[in-house]
């Protein structure tokens, strides 16, 4: 794989996303996700994943120069499928994934992180969802996803403003698990992940399918929504300016068409 890297350490598969200079999500990096599960799904060796990233950033989005190459709607509604069907696997799998979190997890990132069973940040880390920032909604599950954890109101100022919380905020809200210092966060995560990794996998596994009831009936029909918006939304003047003034590092002039 060219952007993931894995080491197993005792039972532990840690992934390290490698890909200068904010480990921005492309196409070929969320089929490499798909890959590494394929992988480690038979391998008896690996009984806990841990996900973080190489450098400043876990992840900080979506790689939007991509977005350029993308020419319809149509096509750019099978993009965010093709993801939430990634992140739906990491979200289901039969083994525990954990997103250890420092820098940024910001836009696609963030829907990465939140298909992971468990987050561990920094406390300095900043999560968001800044689409809007950009004329575009979250197309890989972040619409349905964000609100289970951190609840309607707050997840709507969160998506409407494209400001992030830190580290800190996302435990109080729920967003993650336990915040730490940054230079902490690498051994405390692999402290838990080795701490579960002690337990009865056939159960582990039981427990983890229990835990997929818990979603709320219309999720899917949300998820699906959530793909045709996003190339509804892509095809608007307005996503145009968006993504033309995040490259061009100036603020966009949105005029609602």
């Amino acid at each position: 794989m060219e952007f993931l890297s894995v080491v197993i350490e005792d039972a532990v598969a840690v992934v390290t996303i490698n890909r200068p200079p904010a480990n921005a999500l492309s196409r070929t990096l969320i089929l490499e996700v798909d890959e590494l599960l394929s992988k480690v799904e038979n391998d008896d060796s690996v009984r806990v994943i841990v996900i973080h990233g190489e450098g400043k950033f876990f992840s900080a989005g979506a790689d939007i120069k991509e977005f350029t190459s993308v020419t319809s709607g149509v096509e750019f509604s099978k993009l965010s499928a093709n993801g939430q069907e990634v992140f739906e696997r990491l979200e289901c799998f039969s083994k525990p994934i954990i997103a250890s979190i420092h820098g940024a997890a910001l836009g696609g990132g963030l829907e990465l992180a939140m298909a992971c069973h468990i987050r561990l940040v920094s406390d300095s880390a900043k999560l968001g969802l800044p689409e809007l920032q950009l004329g575009l909604i979250p197309g890989f599950g972040g619409t349905q996803r964000l609100p289970r954890y951190v609840g309607m109101p707050k997840a709507a100022e969160m998506l409407l403003t494209s400001e992030p919380i830190s580290g800190v905020e996302a435990v109080q809200f729920g967003l993650a698990n336990k915040a730490y210092l940054e230079e902490e966060l690498f051994e405390k995560t692999m402290e838990l992940a080795k701490k579960i990794a002690k337990k009865s996998p056939i159960a582990v596994k039981a427990a983890l399918e229990m835990l997929q009831f818990s979603k709320h009936t219309l999720y899917y029909k949300g998820v699906k929504a959530e793909s045709d918006s996003f190339g509804e939304v892509f095809i608007s003047e307005d996503a145009t300016e968006g993504i033309q003034a995040f490259l061009e590092k100036r603020a966009p002039i949105f005029k609602g068409k």
